[in-house]
């Protein structure tokens, strides 16, 4: 047997969460198939398996949260595809045949009609039948389901196999439960108004005109909505106020000048979509800014341990994506190694494996200074909160074209905000500011050709 387990996501993760199994005990299983889904404060993916085989035993159940290297599952490897179950599931006896559909009933001669027999003068002029009540509709095990979806069908006594699931697999989400109690609730009221009765009076008496009747009330919204945090978002929130709370945060920021960069992106943005596949942004060369940077001033990679300063030979740069549910921060190791094209590709490639799940475990730890481009939403400017254990993380603002003066006179350039967020422990506001202007000035004067 091959024991699976919890891996660590980053250098200070201890612990992460199982929120799905993609296989069940006893399906056959690749090596480096996805086996389970994981989310932690840095990462929400799969992970592969660790071996060819048969899944045996599921130690872990889905929505539990445990510490790295706890065994969740265990495979038996080498089992072939199709390889029976373990021998305690057994098969189940064969149903037994349908019975024989009953015949057709006979046509039935008309009925008589019978006026309705009196009733007691208390109970008005029309018997009300009064419906008896009925216990909440059972909740049956539709699939994998989450917390909030078996509240939710608990609380409105909710049949779960009538509702039809619309997520991964045929699962049953609460888009589907919310759904499902709208259209029940137009049928009830379709169905609300009785027939009209059909008996004809003895004695004809005009019918006096109808009481106005009060307009139906409308269904009052909701005040509000609450749902759970998912666990990436929990950990996000739990590690934005750790970061808070141990670095002394301090912003500084720096008008830069990239009208350079942005008439050589202009020249070669046409061939260099043709030749690589993909746009040449800002990013690439603010990194390559940061790191000749970086290595006039190392302080700025280093990360604090209790009353110790730790500088690290490698020069590894986070870069914050941003998810549908949160962002993650995968890292470009050996950035210094790399010219803006191969800086510009391993962007690509990270964040498009981010926000398709499909980053490695070390793809998102040994991260030394982190990079945030909130520009590309739009933002001039930004105080972003440090990534731990780093001392600092440097956010670059939207590019805009604006008037300056420029010798005296009125000029259109290319104007970005560079947003450098320190830790105050370690680095003092004058060194933060010359770091932060030798990354400005590399920017203003570019003159490598990236062709």
């Amino acid at each position: 047997m091959i024991d699976v387990v919890m891996p660590q996501m980053g250098e200070s993760i201890v612990e992460g969460t199982l929120t799905k199994w993609l296989k069940k005990p006893g399906d056959h299983v690749d090596r480096d198939e996805p086996l389970f889904e994981i989310s932690t404060d840095k990462v929400d993916t799969e992970i592969p398996s660790p071996s060819a085989g048969v899944l045996r035993e599921v130690l872990v159940e889905e929505g539990k949260t445990v510490a790295i290297s706890t065994v969740v599952g265990r495979i038996e490897e080498g089992a072939g595809n199709g390889t029976a179950a373990p021998a305690a599931a057994k098969a189940a006896p064969p149903p037994p045949p349908p019975a024989p559909a009953p015949a057709p009933p006979a046509a039935k001669p008309p009925e008589t009609v019978r006026l309705p027999e009196p009733v007691a003068a208390s109970a008005g002029p029309y018997p009300i039948p009064v419906p008896e009540p009925q216990p909440p509709a059972p909740v049956s095990d539709a699939g994998p389901l989450s917390p909030l979806v078996r509240k939710m069908a608990r609380e409105y006594g909710i049949d779960l196999r009538q509702v039809r699931g619309s997520g991964s697999g045929g699962r049953i989400t609460k888009q589907d439960l919310d759904a499902y109690m709208s259209a029940q609730g137009a049928r009830t009221m379709a169905q609300a108004t009785p027939p009209a009765p059909t008996t004809q009076p003895a004695v004809y008496v005009p019918p006096a005109p109808p009481a106005p009747q009060p307009p139906m009330p409308r269904a009052e919204a909701p005040r509000a909505r609450v749902e759970p945090m998912s666990v990436m978002r929990a950990k996000i929130a739990e590690h934005m106020v750790m970061s808070k709370r141990v670095s002394a945060h301090v912003t500084t920021v720096h008008k830069t000048d990239m009208t350079k960069i942005a008439k050589m992106r202009d020249r070669y943005k046409g061939e260099f979509q043709q030749r690589y596949g993909y746009s040449l942004t800002y990013l690439p060369f603010v990194i390559a800014a940061t790191v000749d940077a970086i290595h006039q001033y190392p302080i700025l990679n280093a990360s604090i341990e209790g009353n110790s300063i730790i500088y690290h030979n490698e020069i590894n740069i986070g870069i914050a994506v941003a998810l549908e549910n949160g962002l993650i921060v995968p890292v470009i190791r050996n950035a210094d190694e790399k010219n803006v094209v191969g800086l510009q590709r391993s962007i690509v490639d990270l964040s498009t494996r981010a926000r398709s799940r499909q980053l490695k475990p070390d793809e998102v730890q040994s991260g030394t200074f982190s990079i945030t481009n909130f520009g590309s939403f739009g933002s001039v400017f930004a105080t972003p909160v440090i990534n731990q254990p780093q001392v600092a993380i440097l956010g670059l603002g939207s590019v805009e074209k604006v008037p300056v003066v420029v010798d005296d006179a009125i000029a259109i350039r290319s104007i970005a905000y560079l947003a450098l967020t320190f830790d105050h422990r370690l680095i003092d506001g004058a060194l933060a500011d010359q770091f932060t202007g030798k990354i400005k000035s590399i920017l203003e004067n570019w003159s490598e050709e990236i062709l």
